[in-house]
This record gives C-alpha cells, sequence and structure tokens, in this order.
C-alpha cells in the first residue's frame, strides 16, 4: 500500500541535542534542510527524547543542548516562517501514538533494525539494555507517522528506519483500515465528486485493479488530490479503494536519500565530536585559525624542502570541499614540487571555513542575545505540531475503538 500522494509534499526530520553544532552537521545535514524549506512542507524537531535513549543517566545536559542546537539551525538559515520548528516532547501526541504502535509492532520486528546491535556494540560502556533503547526506531515510526509525512531524508543507513515505519504503517492499516461498511462509504464518498468524475474514478480504478494499469492509478491519485468537495476522511477512504485496499489511516513514507557527506575532521576521519576532531559551527575565529594551523599533514614532509602528496594529508580534503580548481592546482603542484609549505596550503582552507561560519556567527549571537524571541519560536512551531499531531491522533483513536465522545 502506497501513502496518499497529499502528504508527499510534507518532510519530517530531526536532531538529538547533543550541544553545539559543528561543520559536520552542518554540511551533512543543515545544508539540506536549507534547501528542503523551501520546496517541501517540513517539520524539524529537537529529538529530546531519543536523546535520554542513550543520555538518560546525565538529563542535566539536554536544556542547554535543546537551545543550542535551536540557535544554530536559526544561524545557519531554517526559516521559521519556512518550516515548522518544535521540540519533541512538547508534543506529547508522539508518546500516545509510539504506546499505540507498540501494541501491534512485533518485538522481533525491533530487534532486526541493523543498527540496534552497531550502537549496542559502538556504545558498549553504556548500560543500553533498556526498553527506551530497544523502543527508539518504534519512537521514530511515531515521529514520522503522527505528522503523516511522506518524504524522510535519510543517509543509507538510516534506510533500515523508514522500512520499518513503513511496515509499521501497513500494518496497522492492515489492522484498522478495513472500517466497518467500507465499500459502502467509499461508494457514498465517490458521489460527492460529481457524476463525471466519479464515472472516470470507476474507470481508473478498474483499470488499475484488472489490468495493472499504474498510469491509470497515478491519474486517479491526482484526481482525488483535485477533489475539494470531499473531506479529508474520504479522499483518504477513495484512496485505499482506488488500490484495492482499505482505508489508509497512516500513510506509508518515502526515504528521501540524501547525498553521503562525509565531513573530514582535523585528523582526516570523519568529523565527530567522540574523536574530538571539529571545528564547531560558531566556533570563536582564533580557536579555528589555531585548530587548523595545527593540523597533521602528510609525515613526509618533515622540512619545509620536503615534496608531500596531498592524498595523504587531511588538509586535502578540506580543500576538496572549500577550494576552487584553481587553488586546488596549486596546492596539487606545489605540495609535491615542496614550492609551498604546508601553512601556505592551510591559509585558504582557514579563510574559507572563517567567511563560512562569519555570518553564522553574527546570527547565531543575535539569537543567543534574544532568547525570548527562540523560545516564541519554538513556541509556535510546538502549537502548529500540535494541531497536526491531533488530528492524526484523533483518527488513530477513532480506528483502535479509543474514542469514547
Amino acid at each position: 500500500m502506497t501513502p496518499a500522494p497529499s502528504h508527499h509534499q510534507r518532510v519530517l526530520s530531526g536532531m538529538r541535542p547533543t550541544g553545539k553544532l559543528h561543520l559536520g552537521h552542518y554540511h551533512g545535514v543543515l545544508k539540506n534542510w536549507l534547501e528542503l524549506q523551501h520546496e517541501y512542507e517540513c517539520y524539524f524537531f529537537v529529538a529530546d527524547w531519543h536523546a535520554l535513549t542513550t543520555h538518560y543517566e546525565s538529563p542535566e545536559v539536554i536544556p542547554q543542548s535543546v537551545w543550542d542546537l535551536v540557535i544554530d539551525w536559526l544561524a545557519a538559515g531554517i526559516n521559521p516562517g519556512s518550516a515548522t520548528l518544535f521540540i519533541q516532547s512538547r508534543v506529547p501526541e508522539h508518546a500516545e501514538l509510539h504506546l499505540l504502535l507498540s501494541m501491534i509492532t512485533p518485538l522481533g520486528w525491533l530487534e532486526r533494525v541493523p543498527t540496534f546491535k552497531d550502537q549496542q556494540e559502538k556504545l558498549k560502556e553504556k548500560d543500553l539494555s533498556t526498553y527506551g533503547f530497544l523502543g527508539y526506531p518504534l519512537l521514530q515510526s511515531a515521529d514520522i507517522l503522527i505528522y503523516k509525512a511522506g518524504l524522510v531524508p535519510v543517509g543509507e543507513d538510516q534506510l533500515s528506519h523508514v522500512e520499518l515505519t513503513r511496515e509499521v504503517a501497513r500494518r496497522f492499516n492492515h489492522l484498522y483500515g478495513r472500517e466497518p461498511g467500507f465499500e459502502e462509504k467509499a461508494q457514498a464518498a465517490m458521489k460527492k465528486m460529481g457524476r463525471k468524475n466519479a464515472k472516470l474514478y470507476q474507470e481508473l480504478r478498474r483499470r488499475y485493479q484488472e489490468q495493472g494499469d499504474v498510469e491509470a492509478l497515478e491519474t486517479g491519485r491526482a484526481l482525488l488530490e483535485n477533489q475539494h468537495n470531499i473531506s479529508v476522511g474520504d479522499r483518504e477512504r477513495l484512496f485505499g479503494y482506488l488500490e484495492g485496499g482499505g482505508r489508509i489511516i497512516l500513510p506509508e513514507p518515502q526515504p528521501l536519500l540524501t547525498k553521503a557527506s562525509k565531513v573530514p575532521g582535523l585528523d582526516g576521519q570523519k568529523m565527530s565530536k567522540s574523536y574530538g576532531n571539529t571545528i564547531g559551527l560558531r566556533e570563536a575565529p582564533e580557536t579555528v585559525e589555531k585548530k587548523i594551523k595545527t593540523m597533521p599533514t602528510d609525515p613526509a614532509r618533515v622540512r619545509r624542502t620536503d615534496p608531500g602528496d596531498p592524498a595523504k594529508c587531511p588538509v586535502w580534503s578540506f580543500h576538496e570541499m572549500y577550494s576552487k580548481p584553481e587553488v586546488m592546482d596549486w596546492v596539487q603542484e606545489g605540495c609535491r614540487t615542496a614550492g609551498i609549505g604546508c601553512l601556505d596550503c592551510k591559509q585558504h582552507v582557514l579563510d574559507a571555513v572563517l567567511a563560512e561560519q562569519a555570518p553564522i556567527r553574527q546570527r547565531a549571537e543575535e539569537y543567543a542575545s534574544d532568547p525570548k524571541l527562540v523560545r516564541n519560536i519554538i513556541t509556535e512551531g510546538c502549537e502548529a505540531a500540535r494541531d497536526v499531531a491531533r488530528d492524526t491522533l484523533d483518527e488513530v483513536r477513532q480506528a483502535m475503538g479509543l474514542a469514547y465522545r
């Protein structure tokens, strides 16, 4: 069962609050968000509950990390006028949907998520034998499904989480989408479209279900999208009826695969706080200068007159990210012939990094000096997110027989 197209335009993504961001976060996630916010209806959230799955013993670091994270987003250019920014725990509907989905999710589905064992191995110094850690992929599913998000930006290593979400949505719709009198309700909804559109819908449904005509399915979906005289519930019934299933209550999301962005750290490994090789997104210029000027280089260049190989030097990875072709040619030639020194080479990287950080640092200072503005942005975002989440949860409760009004 595929998701209703109306939700394809909604994107959901979040980040754990682990302190101020570094250039790896900026190039790996935020630059993608900056593009998405102008193309889709975006919901970006601070995943503070997820932070507790691995840092439950030190919750005191979370509050300040939350606000540092939000300031970094705003400073990087995430626009609260274009995207909804909110904190996960301030939308409690996430937790209720997680609970309800846990009633139908087989234990084996969670145990087979690849990152479950990977994280246990990487973080073996922590006690992760908790229900929260086992269930965090399902909480991620609830994060996505509560907004009926159609697209979830992920790297290849996170595809399994989106696939789990699709399986959970599929199982939920199979169990609860077959509402009593579904076909009769779908037929009644069809009549509300008008005689001409209803006839076209029936023909497209027949062509898809009897002949497997995928083009007819897409045309049928587009037809339903343009029906403004039927309710959302009726539209979702007709989506399900078109495909031959039941009502689609929780649409299956699709992964929006992001380009792999392995931002290099100061030592040549992937930039990560755990490696201690980061450059903060809004780190002080003098600190950035010291870090870059003391970066390790090709071990063969012991003296200024020794030739080197850029491929063996961590600084070269930064040139690949920041430098123009002519500068890269200059580095290749100068390094291999000892025509330039390592500090000459590093200066171009330093200038580029500082130029990138300057406007971000300035905006961050402005937001940090006005905490009331930052909190108001989040409050408005939380309210907007809750409005959407409540509507979904009302449907879920109704489908599961938990609506007592």
